[in-house]
């Protein structure tokens, strides 16, 4: 949708650049042949040059004291002056109208793209996608967002003004290009129809098929489809909506705890996981001091599908193992930094 800007602004310019030459070659030519070949051909385009911009140093070809001369340079002051007024009101259109501002800010935010790597990528700003940018925000990983009209951009700007984002199309394979999906950790599948999430799903999955995809559905019957397509994880809102009213009415006091945690943007706790390298594969969680981070709380080890829930110090990780703690972003950004080393 951006890359007719350029051309645009070629056939603009184009017709007042071959004007503007022909004055200014043309216009030479007549002196230099009413003159007789008494001035030079540079003297004669100094000549035209200096009436056209207004710079009027002095006349510098003799014919300009004729009556015919004097009249050809008022001609070549009228057409030169209206033809480059016409330049600069066009371009100042063109920047008024916000065009190469706009293509600038998106040449600029390409190049963020392109040196942005273990990343999320969201496709569509609708209700559920907001939510998930801010989850992100809050939580300080990278991303960028997808999203095809600029409103919703604009609006997603106001909150998150240093979101990284593409104004195209999230089915699209160049789009998707462009968002780093080869260097990606993640994509989200969230625009509010349920195909254009199927399409998502298949045409992220062919261009990474390692990527770790999560699609959200509104209708159940869907679920299976976007599976085979590729996603994942499939995440209805009729059926999380159903079990966040089963366990309010059951489990009041653990999903108030949730949502003070989750509404807290000062600690900004979070239930969180890690994966173990290979390099500590053998370790015991002891070996790991896991203790000395104040801001974080060991719930459990996952190693394959078994789990390991509020395991001993004893316990040995392996190069597949996953921490599961409850901890800040600070903390979890700190581990994961630790663990690399």
């Amino acid at each position: 949708m951006e890359k007719g800007v350029f051309e645009t602004i070629f056939k603009r310019m184009a017709g007042v650049v071959f004007v503007l030459l022909l004055v200014l070659i043309g216009s030479s030519l007549i002196y230099y042949f009413m003159g007789h070949g008494n001035d030079s051909f540079l003297d004669c385009l100094y000549m035209t040059f200096i009436t056209i911009t207004t710079i009027g140093y002095g006349e510098v070809a003799t014919i300009s004291a004729s009556p015919a001369g004097r009249i050809l340079t008022m001609l070549v002051a009228l057409a030169g002056i209206g033809t480059m007024t016409y330049a600069f009101s066009m371009v100042t259109a063109l920047i008024v109208e916000g065009n190469l501002t706009h293509s600038f800010r998106r040449r600029k935010m390409e190049k963020k793209i392109e040196q942005t790597e273990h990343h999320y990528i969201v496709c569509g700003v609708s209700r559920v996608g907001m939510h998930i940018i801010n989850e992100l925000a809050a939580t300080r990983r990278p991303y960028v967002v997808i999203e095809q009209q600029k409103e919703r951009i604009d609006e997603l700007l106001e909150q998150w003004p240093d979101t990284l984002y593409l104004e195209g199309d999230p089915t699209d394979n160049c789009t998707l290009e462009k968002a780093g999906i080869e260097r990606a950790s993640g994509l989200f599948a969230t625009e509010s129809e349920d195909h254009l999430n199927l399409v998502i799903c298949l045409s992220a999955s062919h261009l990474n098929a390692s990527l770790r995809i999560v699609s959200h559905a509104r209708e159940a019957k869907n679920m299976d489809k976007m599976k085979r397509a590729g996603a994942t994880s499939v995440i209805s809102s009729e059926k999380i909506g159903g079990l966040r009213m089963a366990s309010e009415m059951a489990r009041p006091a653990v999903v108030s705890f949730l949502d003070v945690m989750l509404r807290d943007k000062e600690k900004g706790l979070r239930i969180e996981e890690v994966s173990v390298p290979d390099w500590l594969a053998g370790k015991t969680l002891r070996e790991l001091n896991l203790k000395r981070y104040r801001e974080l709380l060991l719930l459990a080890v996952r190693e394959g599908e078994r789990w390991e829930y509020n395991p001993e110090d004893s316990l040995c990780v392996t190069g597949s193992s996953v921490l599961v703690f409850m901890g800040t972003p600070e903390a979890r950004i700190q581990l994961e930094g630790e663990l690399k080393d």
